[in-house]
């Protein structure tokens, strides 16, 4: 079904993102700038999280996340090969969490990119300002969602990019910056135009990955479906906090993308909730942590899980990270591989498109552990009006 035709069709409870009270002039007054916020000792309310899910004021223990070795995996060595594969499977299968090392993406470019995200965070707000998100859009600059939700707001700043893979020649990423800060920033803008590149291809490579690990008979089965991906470059900006025990970076939530590839720096902050627990992710400069999201889950027909994650924030340190969401043409379908279904593995999820999921999120839903199931009940009550309509 046409997008437009789904959004004349929205259920009234989906209508607006998940919350109840909105304070137009507490909105209108609320300003999020890193270079003011960081030595704020009275938090405004909208960063407060309610009790049951305000952080731990102790760091829970690290998760045993696998890493995989990649270079050994793209050699086709086969003992590597099999290694990585049931290392992947296992993790996939409980939370969707690994680690990739020698990944050959240049060192240099990835300490180019935390560079000069200290670059454009450290700007004042009137320069950052100049790339500002737009209501409804998912690139630009974005001052901690203000204007799109009103509480349980995340301490972070970001900058997003729109990636793709079929573009890139063009670099729209590098014209994009140029065209909105001016030639100044045209490296910039170059790094992140290189750095989604190198991100495009070793999502085709881990994807490759994940077809083995899931005994498709094709490999290239997920690689073909995500060359030309239409994905999302964004840069994390987590400033200090003077309340770290009742604010959040990133609130609890799965990635409603495929799969998400993140570099952090070395303050860590990056929580994951397996058995009912919250977990640690060990930060480390040479590897990219790798989840799968919501629509990767669908994807394999709920064999890979999507696991909730949030971000907590400290009272002494910047955090920063970049993020990766890979994720298909806007136009493609998704349906699982025959060999992920049969009588003991029925259908979980329809079909459907990551443009269908994509508005779903930006403007009916906002993030959480119930995404795929909220946007599977919506897709199926799309389907019985437009059959209504027909009668």
């Amino acid at each position: 079904m046409a997008i437009d035709c789904m959004a004349k069709m929205v259920p009234p409870m989906l209508q607006q993102p998940k919350e109840e009270h909105r304070d137009p002039e507490g909105e209108k007054n609320l300003v999020f700038d890193n270079a003011v916020i960081r030595y704020e000792t009275n938090i405004p309310k909208q960063y407060e999280w309610p009790d049951h899910e305000k952080p731990s004021t102790v760091r829970p223990p690290p998760l045993d996340v696998p890493t995989i070795d990649l270079a050994g995996f793209l050699s086709g060595e086969p003992r590597a090969a099999a290694e990585a594969c049931k290392l992947i499977g296992e993790a996939c299968r409980k939370h969707g969490f690994f680690v990739v090392v020698n990944h050959g993406v240049d060192l240099k470019l990835i300490n180019d990119a935390h560079k000069y995200m200290d670059l454009f965070f450290g700007l004042p707000l009137s320069e950052r300002q100049k790339v500002q998100r737009k209501l409804g859009e998912h690139c630009g600059y974005a001052s901690s969602f203000i204007g799109r939700f009103s509480s349980s707001l995340p301490w972070k700043e970001t900058l997003s990019f729109e990636f793709k893979d079929d573009q890139k020649e063009s670099r729209p990423i590098e014209e994009y910056i140029k065209s909105k800060m001016g030639e100044d920033f045209t490296q910039l803008g170059r790094v992140y135009q290189e750095y989604s590149n190198a991100m495009s291809k070793l999502c085709l490579e881990i994807s490759e990955l994940l077809a083995i690990s899931l005994g498709v008979k094709d490999r290239f089965h997920f690689r073909k479906f995500y060359e030309g991906n239409n994905s999302i470059m964004r840069l994390n900006y987590y400033p200090p906090c003077q309340k770290p025990d009742i604010a959040l970076g990133t609130g609890p939530h799965c990635d409603p993308t495929s799969l998400t590839i993140l570099h952090q720096d070395m303050v860590g902050g990056l929580e994951v909730l397996v058995d009912d627990q919250w977990w640690s992710v060990t930060p480390d400069m040479n590897a990219f942590v790798v989840n799968i999201g919501d629509t990767f889950m669908a994807f394999t027909n709920g064999i890979y899980k999507s696991c909730l994650h949030r971000v907590v924030v400290n009272n002494k340190e910047a955090r920063k990270s970049l993020a990766f969401f890979c994720s298909p043409r806007v136009d493609k379908v998704l349906t699982p591989p025959t060999e992920l279904i049969d009588e003991n593995n029925p259908r979980l999820y329809p079909d459907f498109t990551w443009g269908m999921m994509l508005k779903f999120t930006m403007k009916h839903y906002r993030a959480d552990v119930t995404t795929l199931q909220q946007f599977t009940k919506w897709l199926e009550d799309q389907k019985f009006a437009a059959a209504h309509e027909e009668n």
